[in-house]
């Protein structure tokens, strides 16, 4: 596809995007998007890679000849392999003799991070460099093809560095690296104008700009290296690419900080500039020129750039804590880098491409995909995953109250993996602790799915976006955000992904309504002060989330008939009870009036009148061993398997038991909420009822207790 000032218009080489804005179009996910398939992925490597299309396809072209292409972002298929794998690399005819020159002059046998772009005579542009690796010795050089798979032809090399006490490509001056960049890892760009550019540099002297001609791809004359945007003194920073962003009417420079291997500390950053070639500022207003290490300090001073820059991620790892799914230390990335960026023409959702590490695997590296929105300050924010084929749609309380473990990116260049902390998202907007109900901070959700997080004193700006997780390997819920001054925010929603079980078979909110939520049961009705009386009417107070029902002592409410059939299944409710009265049930169900269910917040004297789950017919008697208090919201759920009975209080289980019996073996069981056949209703109000015709799990009723 030829890239034009338009949307479609897609830059190639190690970074790049076309500017969207924070809500993007298409299909939206459902809240909990629990019912979506599993997306499917087809893995490749290649480091450094660089995007561009052509037709149906998205390519990417990365260090040591390899390249990959897919139609989804999802699934790549392998097109060529490192060097040191086949030297035969079919994207020239004979690769070796073509750039012979290059490779002589780098002293190297291999390529490092090519970059190719579709120039507007429809001819492909590879810019290829190579070198020597253990000093800035490298060429730059121009191949094209009128394929985007080749074979390119070689144009001749275009720029050299490490010229040691030699004239550089600034006329009159000697090389020196301290000053002077490395030519290396190019990224070509067509600004808002249709201007074709690269951007380019990695360490040495840094990153540098050239303004370049589009109808032969090389640079303009009399430019020498073009001009500095940032870094120097052998500062590690290296892998520039380049967004123009039309809603932000910003030019947005990626580039990636520290060094590529698992301990170097590898992370995206980015700055703006209202012009391609700058000057670029970070979040805080520093020019990035002034960003360079001190040359009085010893090589590779990290120290002295880490605080500038937004950075967007780096080394960090969702920990899989103790019984969870999954194996290893946990889910994240080490050493990410050297992205490059597109957009979809049709959906206008932008994304990032880049190399990664992962936890417990070395060096093993392989491409993803993560997907980018842009915050109300103007600066790109990027997913917590990987892309599954999300949208972000409206987000709702729902979707975000609960546990979650967050990560927090800093500024430093770490070379080892940030870990995440646990905190709970409360309703009402809270955030407290894992364990402890004093608030840290704040959430809240507006125009749709922004993110404004509060935490420790920081805030924060972003996008609530649903993520499929790979640990739990369910969709669940993300956010992604920054501080004003340039700190990344990730998080992932555990309770949702620990989640084992999608919509329950019955779920009523009573948001003013007695209608089933779930769309698999019929709305429930007022009765008497018996089940199987009529009268009373509906009542509603304050709730848990939103309303609650409100029971006055002489009313109950008629759940659907046959709402449980067999003998798996499970009841989740919130409790707040005014007056305690012995038997008086907050949920019961019955065959007959001699075989039943009840759950009673007060029980019999056999159960030191502590809140029990009672059955008839075989009797068994399930104790909490928990006084439920007045006036308080509790959460109760009991799960019955093939006749092992578990109730949990407020997430924690109190009873653990088997031998409950098989009460519901038809389809006509009767079903209540605060009445029974024969016992006094039930005074307090209940919320958030819900009941499937399954076992639910530990981690799933200790994700629904989260207040």
């Amino acid at each position: 596809m030829k890239r034009s000032t338009m949307r479609g218009f897609f830059a190639a080489c190690t970074s790049g995007v076309m500017a969207a804005a924070t809500l993007t179009v298409g299909a939206t996910l459902p809240a909990v998007a629990a019912d979506e398939p599993a997306p499917r992925y087809t893995d490749v490597s290649v480091h450094d890679p660089s995007v561009v299309t052509s037709g149906n396809d998205i390519w990417i072209f990365g260090s040591h000849g390899a390249s990959a292409k897919s139609t989804d972002l999802l699934n790549w298929t392998q097109h060529t392999v490192d060097l040191t794998q086949n030297k035969n690399n079919k994207l020239f005819t004979n690769i070796q003799a073509e750039l012979k020159e290059a490779f002589d002059w780098a002293e190297s046998d291999t390529l490092w991070a090519s970059d190719v772009i579709q120039l507007p005579n429809g001819k492909y542009a590879m810019y290829y460099n190579a070198c020597k690796g253990d000093s800035p010795r490298s060429a730059l050089g121009l191949a094209t093809s009128d394929k985007v798979d080749g074979p390119f032809k070689n144009q001749g090399i275009l720029l050299k560095s490490g010229q040691w006490g030699q004239e550089s490509e600034n006329k009159g001056e000697i090389y020196n690296a301290l000053v002077h960049p490395n030519a290396v890892d190019p990224d070509a760009f067509f600004d808002k104008d249709g201007k074709l550019w690269m951007v380019y540099g990695s360490y040495s002297g840094g990153i540098y700009i050239l303004q370049m001609d589009a109808k032969t791809g090389k640079p303009l004359p009399n430019q020498g290296y073009g001009k500095h945007l940032m870094g120097g003194n052998h500062s590690r920073i290296e892998a520039p690419a380049i967004q123009y962003n039309k809603d932000t009417g910003y030019y947005y420079l990626y580039t990636s900080f520290g060094g590529l291997d698992a301990t170097g500390g590898y992370n995206m950053r980015v700055a703006r500039s209202k012009n391609p070639n700058g000057p670029y500022v970070d979040a805080k207003g520093t020019a990035m020129t002034s960003v360079k290490s001190n040359a009085s300090k010893p090589v590779f001073d990290d120290a002295t750039i880490a605080p500038h820059g937004v950075k967007l991620m780096g080394s960090h790892v969702f920990t899989r804590e103790a019984g969870s799914p999954g194996s290893g230390s946990g889910v994240g990335y080490v050493s990410p880098g050297h992205n490059t960026w597109y957009e979809d023409p049709k959906t206008g959702k932008m994304f990032l491409i880049f190399h990664s590490r992962f936890p417990d695997t070395g060096e093993m590296h392989q491409v993803r995909v993560q997907q980018l929105w842009f915050n109300n300050d103007g600066w790109p924010v990027l997913s917590p995953m990987r892309y599954a084929g999300e949208t972000a749609g409206r987000a709702s309380a729902e979707d975000v109250i609960g546990q979650w473990q967050v990560v927090n990116h800093g500024k430093e260049i770490n070379t080892t993996t940030k870990k995440s902390t646990t905190y709970t998202f409360r309703s009402g907007g809270t955030i407290t602790a894992a364990n402890s109900t004093n608030s840290v901070g704040t959430w809240k959700i507006s125009s749709r799915n922004t993110a404004n997080i509060t935490l420790n004193g920081t805030t924060f700006s972003g996008v609530y976006t649903p993520v499929w997780d790979p640990q739990y390997s369910s969709w669940s819920y993300g956010f992604t955000a920054l501080s004003k001054d340039g700190t990344s925010l990730m998080g992932r929603n555990i309770s949702l992904a620990a989640r084992s079980v999608g919509t329950p078979d019955g779920s009523w909110s009573f948001e003013g309504h007695l209608n089933d939520g779930s769309g698999k049961s019929a709305a429930a009705t007022t009765t008497g002060s018996r089940i199987g009386t009529s009268g009373g009417t509906a009542s509603y107070n304050s709730g848990v989330q939103g309303k609650a029902a409100y029971f006055n002592g002489s009313t109950g409410i008629r759940l659907p008939d046959g709402l449980i059939q067999g003998n798996s299944y499970t009841v989740s409710m919130w409790l707040k009870p005014e007056a305690l009265t012995e038997h008086t049930p907050a949920f019961f169900g019955s065959a007959t009036t001699e075989r039943w269910v009840s759950m009673v917040p007060q029980g019999h004297s056999g159960v030191s009148g502590n809140a029990m789950v009672w059955a008839g017919t075989t009797w068994y008697d399930a104790g909490t061993g928990k006084k439920l208090p007045l006036n308080q919201w509790s959460h109760v759920t009991f799960v019955v398997k093939n006749g092992a009975v578990q109730v949990y209080v407020n997430g924690q289980r109190t009873h653990n038991g088997t031998g409950f019996p098989n009460v519901f073996t038809t389809a006509n069981g009767q079903f209540a909420l605060g009445v029974n056949h024969w016992d006094t209703p039930f005074k307090g109000s209940i919320d958030e009822v819900k009941v499937w015709r399954s076992a639910l799990t530990a981690a799933d009723v200790q994700a629904l207790a989260v207040k």
